[in-house]
């Protein structure tokens, strides 16, 4: 999405909070360097859009020490300092209805994981998801983990795709 770039009305993936995101703060992230979000488009209609800011898989994560010590022993090789890793996340990602269960998610998703795993734009290990409970089964799909299966937020739990395993 360019700077100043305005986003027709028309774009409604379902979710009122993500409409709204697109449509009236996508623009306000990008200016205070928070978040920058894409868009995909068919005839000019915006059809899908993520967001992407980065963020970092850390010791905190975790309830404690040795749980984090067990998810990076087989990640890491001789790297028993290491407090965080760093990840990307997508903070938004919507598809319009009229194009739910096309395929165009995983598309996107496959899109989002071949940017950062070609030339690591980053230097990002993670790709992490604070995913809606109903958006879930998509990531699964996609091959993402949850990352605190015990996690008792009502509303979304904290998922991660390994780069490496690709």
């Amino acid at each position: 999405m360019e700077e100043g770039e305005k986003i027709e009305e028309s774009f409604n993936c379902g979710d009122a909070d993500l409409n709204d995101f697109i449509l009236h703060e996508a623009s306000f992230y990008r200016e205070a360097l928070l978040a920058v979000s894409y868009i995909a488009k068919v005839d000019d209609r915006i059809i899908a859009y993520f967001s992407l800011a980065n963020d970092r898989v850390s010791l905190g994560d975790f309830e404690n020490k040795t749980e984090f010590n067990r998810f990076r022993k087989h990640r890491f090789v001789n790297d028993k300092r290491l407090k965080s890793c760093p990840a990307v996340k997508i903070c938004r990602f919507a598809v319009d209805v009229a194009y739910s269960g096309t395929g165009i998610g995983t598309v996107l998703m496959d899109f989002i994981k071949d940017y950062f795993i070609e030339n690591n734009k980053t230097g990002c290990h993670f790709i992490t998801v604070d995913a809606y409970l109903n958006a879930i089964p998509f990531y699964e799909k996609n091959n993402f983990s949850l990352l605190l299966p015990n996690d008792d937020d009502k509303h979304t739990r904290l998922l991660y795709y390994d780069l490496k395993e690709e």
